[in-house]
């Protein structure tokens, strides 16, 4: 069984999806940098200055008005936080935008690399110098 793991943790798709892994984590906290600090701040400001994540139903419990939702939340109410899920699927559909472009432009440089490739293997290589010298040698002869 320790040698069926050994190989397992070998392969490179392993390999690759740990590194995939790690990288998507940082790239993680970079979106939700980008979202909360950048794009949030104005998605509030087009909208009137509205803060999402501080919208909610109290359905048990008293919450003075205008409470925010943590100290709703710290008080024992029960609450409906829509704002809160309002924000994930902005952040989510931010994220899977990025993402997106990114895989995009990394598709446009593979396809490049492809062509590229390809374009050399069609080239014509020219006569060998055995075709040429074969070329000389039936001139000679006539």
């Amino acid at each position: 069984m320790l040698n069926e793991f050994k190989d397992f943790i070998a392969k490179g798709n392993v390999m690759d999806m740990a590194v995939g892994i790690i990288i998507g984590a940082a790239f993680t906290a970079i979106v939700a940098s980008l979202v909360a600090d950048l794009i949030n701040p104005f998605i509030g400001l087009f909208m009137g200055g509205i803060d999402f994540t501080n919208m909610y139903v109290v359905l048990a419990g008293d919450v003075a008005a205008g409470t925010s939702l943590e100290a709703a939340r710290e008080a024992g109410a029960a609450v409906f936080a829509y704002g809160s899920f309002i924000m994930a699927i902005i952040n989510f559909l931010i994220i899977a935008f990025v993402v997106f472009m990114l895989v995009r432009n990394v598709n446009k440089i593979k396809d490049a690399a492809a062509k590229k490739e390809e374009a050399a293997e069609e080239a014509p290589a020219g006569p060998s110098e055995l075709d040429i010298l074969m070329e000389i040698r039936d001139s000679l002869a006539k």
